[in-house]
């Protein structure tokens, strides 16, 4: 089967394209600055930023307010509010230099992101097919890699003459850009499947439910406690982790498109093991090794791997009813947030008494996930 060559042409890839440069962009600009901004001006502890990340995480936990909105707001509207309200709270950020204050711009933030997060999914699963989706979703992921790597190379260059308020802003302006775009837009199809308008749970979806769970329990051990690790422990000033950032989304940028496609060729059960083969390994590592050079090279392959999570979404798309993608992936954003309200917090206090328990804790989540894996049924779409 060959992949059709009007693809990228269609409205609804152009416009989910530029949505998730514009959201990839403010999300970055965000994480790039953030650790910084809280250790160096705001001051915030180890315990302090277990708290904040897990309330930035709740947003996440209500994604299956997706559900509610879509009653009141057709899908294609919601994602550029959505971008629109990540903007807004990012731009914000560095005007609230307390421990309140980021808490309040976080959850403004992580609402928009997270409900751009379950609508970009759905919009994807929906509009392509089973075998143009991973392709699609690894082209989506490159413009993340791109929007990131853009903002990665401003803010490196602007950080030496201007303030972090400053650099929060020009980073939330570029989501509220293409938010107020989107919203002029028209990229839906007539003939579409109608979506269920109901939170949709149901036993056939079980492993999906498992995988995006422990998926999220192992994503938010690490941005929580691995960028931290950097800066806290290793000293890694604002300028170092920018590098790391920009090297990294280079990267991405271009072996992001190759990961959708090695889904169609080797199948999801292939990709997810060998990823949580190699971050089990990681954590271990991160939990031992009092190098800087090893933590930053760890931090650059484990961002790598984590772009094998999309294989989740294409698993799911070939054993779901296309009514229930809508809300299924609502529902599955909030079953991977249930631990990120519990973990950062927790973890933050077990850090306190050794920094190595999160980790482990990590690499323990990685081998679940790396067990449930093998439930997947092998899937190969002839190219």
């Amino acid at each position: 089967m060959k992949l059709s060559s009007d693809l990228a042409t269609r409205p609804m890839f152009r416009f989910l394209f530029v949505l998730t440069f514009a959201a990839a962009v403010a999300q970055q600009g965000w994480t790039s600055i953030y650790t910084n901004f809280a250790v160096e001006v705001v001051g915030v502890t180890g315990a302090q930023t277990g708290i904040i990340h897990a309330l930035r995480e709740i947003p996440g936990l209500l994604s299956v307010g997706v559900i509610f909105c879509m009653l009141f707001v057709r899908e294609h509207k919601l994602i550029c509010v959505s971008v629109v309200a990540l903007g807004t709270g990012v731009c914000a950020t560095g005007f609230f230099p307390t421990f309140h204050g980021v808490i309040l711009t976080a959850v403004l933030m992580s609402f928009g992101f997270h409900y751009y997060e379950s609508t970009v999914q759905s919009l994807t699963l929906q509009y392509f097919d089973k075998f143009e989706t991973p392709v699609i979703m690894g082209k989506l992921r490159s413009a993340t890699a791109a929007g990131s790597f853009f903002i990665g190379v401003v803010v490196f260059a602007l950080s030496a003459f201007f303030p972090m308020e400053w650099l929060f802003l020009a980073a939330g302006s570029v989501a509220l850009a293409g938010g107020l775009w989107g919203l002029t837009q028209k990229p839906e199809s007539e003939g579409m499947p109608v979506q269920r308008k109901k939170m949709i749970l149901r036993k056939k979806y079980w492993l999906f439910y498992t995988l995006i769970l422990l998926s999220g329990a192992r994503r938010h051990i690490f941005a929580t406690f691995s960028i931290f690790l950097l800066v806290s422990r290793f000293h890694f000033t604002i300028q170092e982790m920018l590098l790391f950032f920009i090297f990294n989304n280079a990267v991405n940028w271009f072996l992001n498109p190759l990961i959708g496609k090695a889904i169609n060729c080797f199948g999801e059960r292939r990709l997810l093991t060998c990823k949580y083969v190699v971050l089990a390994v990681i954590f271990w590592i991160y939990s031992t090794t009092d190098s800087r050079l090893v933590v930053a090279l760890l931090y650059v392959v484990e961002q790598l791997f984590t772009n094998f999570t999309m294989a989740i979404r294409t698993f799911f798309q070939k054993i779901a009813d296309p009514e229930d993608i809508a809300p299924s992936m609502a529902v599955g954003q909030t079953i991977n947030h249930i631990s990120a309200v519990i973990l950062p917090v927790a973890g933050g206090i077990l850090w306190m008494q050794d920094y190595r328990i999160p980790f482990w804790i990590g690499m323990a989540v990685a081998l679940a996930a790396l067990a449930a894996t093998q439930f997947i049924r092998y899937r190969k779409i002839d190219a």
